[in-house]
């Protein structure tokens, strides 16, 4: 008894954990699941989107044809590109048209979801959204297949209607006046579902008071919507613009479908195409770096212009 008695007075260390180890635990665990889940979307990136940018960076470099080994030229390539008028003259071509679509676009879309939300009555607003948003995923090459017959000069539908008012047959694919016009604006009506579907939501988010305060105020729909609709919109017009113009700056099917590059169509992604298909790595991969840089220093003007005129509510413009 005196044996027992003894080892109860002996005291044995506390091995529990102390709140903040069980928390520091947890917060190991937690970091170690989200780890696991963007694993797989990090690795593809790595292997689809990172390493063939490192390596077309590289292969810029050099001169290669697949069929004899890679001749290292250093510049030359960049040089060839600044004389290049072909390629010079996508890059204008691609510019236009990102520009055209994306600023038709948002206007297109801008001035349906206001008059959708609040000109439109209920029972048809849904049905027009719908009607919109159907072009958005059916496929572009199916829409650039059709409208490319549609627009024929001589069998396409636009023009037959056309003739039977008088007008003479237009040369929409056939024509340098008519061609990249033609592929903006079949473009436009495939694309601006999208963005409406954004501005919808956009909208539908909008505190009801501040158009209720505006209203005591006796404001005009106008200034509704100079003052309220469109600082609140802000985020999304950026969002908007930055994704249109990253999306349509890669146009590449339309003017392939529809006029093969001919006609003053021919974009940056076509001409890194061809000479890809000419078996000119090095030349192509050249292009698609300077595309690469053209569009992610865009993409940052954008951004840090953002702070001057994005609204973002509860924390004033974004600095």
């Amino acid at each position: 008894m005196a044996i027992i008695a003894a080892l109860r007075k002996v005291k044995v260390p506390d091995r529990r954990p102390t709140r903040s180890q069980s928390m520091a635990g947890v917060r190991r665990r937690e970091a170690l699941v989200a780890y696991l889940f963007i694993a797989p979307t990090f690795i593809l990136f790595v292997i689809f989107i990172a390493w063939p940018m490192v390596e077309s960076l590289r292969l810029s470099l050099f001169k290669w044809n697949i069929f004899q080994p890679p001749e290292f030229v250093g510049m030359d390539n960049y040089a060839r590109l600044v004389k290049d008028t072909v390629a010079l003259t996508s890059f204008r071509n691609t510019a236009v048209f990102a520009v055209s679509v994306v600023f038709l676009d948002m206007i297109l879309a801008l001035a349906l979801a206001v008059a959708l939300q609040y000109r439109m009555p209920t029972v048809f607003r849904y049905f027009f959204r719908t009607t919109f948003i159907l072009p958005v995923v059916t496929s572009l090459a199916a829409i650039s297949i059709i409208l490319k017959f549609m627009l024929s000069t001589n069998l396409g539908v636009i023009n037959h209607y056309l003739g039977q008012i008088g007008i003479e047959r237009i040369p929409w694919l056939e024509s340098s006046q008519w061609a990249l016009l033609s592929i903006v604006l079949a473009t436009v009506w495939k694309t601006f579902g999208f963005d409406l579907l954004l501005f919808t939501a956009g909208i539908q988010n909008i505190p009801g008071h501040l158009y209720e305060a505006a209203d005591i105020d006796g404001a005009s729909g106008w200034d509704k919507f100079r003052y309220i609709t469109l600082p609140q919109l802000s985020p999304t017009i950026f969002f908007v613009i930055v994704i249109g113009f990253i999306g349509h700056l890669q146009m590449f099917d339309q003017a392939r479908i529809m006029t093969v590059g001919g006609y003053g169509t021919q974009t940056v992604v076509m001409v890194i195409w061809d000479n890809l298909g000419q078996l000119s790595y090095g030349y192509g991969s050249t292009i698609a770096t300077v595309f690469f840089v053209f569009i992610l220093g865009l993409t940052v003007v954008q951004f840090w212009f953002s702070g001057r005129w994005v609204y973002y509510e509860g924390g004033g413009e974004d600095t």
